[in-house]
């Protein structure tokens, strides 16, 4: 796969997971939307850890920042602080089933959302109580499908 080739799928996955991230969905659908660029960032950077990393995590996690009218920041942090664990262990985690890594997805989300609970506590925001917890659930259930999908992209 030629340089420019891998840059143009990475970069169009991660706009396509923007785009689902952001997408409207009814009030019941709405709870399990999961953070797609997220799970888009773990499997590029276990996929290939050499050109997806913890700056392409940070300036990710900015514009998500901006278009979820989030604190400048928090979510970009925490994508840095996922990559980052994701970089340190991606020879371990490529060599565990889809289901074993969707355990790891479990707590990378469950990390991501407790961080997104603690900066809502500290800027003193509501919370939608068990709802907030729901997209660590459906992306643990969609990583399996998520995975495969990209495979199929990143081969092709």
């Amino acid at each position: 796969m030629s340089n420019s080739y891998s840059v143009l799928r990475i970069f169009s996955t991660l706009l396509i997971a923007m785009c689902l991230r952001i997408l409207p969905l009814s009030s019941a659908a709405a709870p399990f939307n999961p953070d797609w660029v997220l799970l888009v960032l773990i499997y590029w950077s276990l996929a290939i850890p050499e050109r997806v990393g913890i700056a392409h995590a940070w300036v990710m996690g900015i514009f998500v920042d901006v278009l979820l009218g989030r604190h400048f920041g928090q979510n970009a942090l925490i994508y840095a602080i996922i990559i980052y664990t994701c970089l340190a262990w991606h020879r371990q985690l490529r060599q565990f089933p889809v289901v074993q890594q969707s355990a790891f997805i479990f707590l990378c989300l469950l990390f991501s959302q407790l961080l997104l609970f603690w900066f809502k506590n500290v800027y003193a925001v509501g919370q939608n109580g068990g709802r907030f917890w729901l997209p660590i659930l459906s992306g643990t259930l969609l990583w399996p499908f998520i995975y495969q999908l990209m495979r199929s992209i990143r081969r092709r």
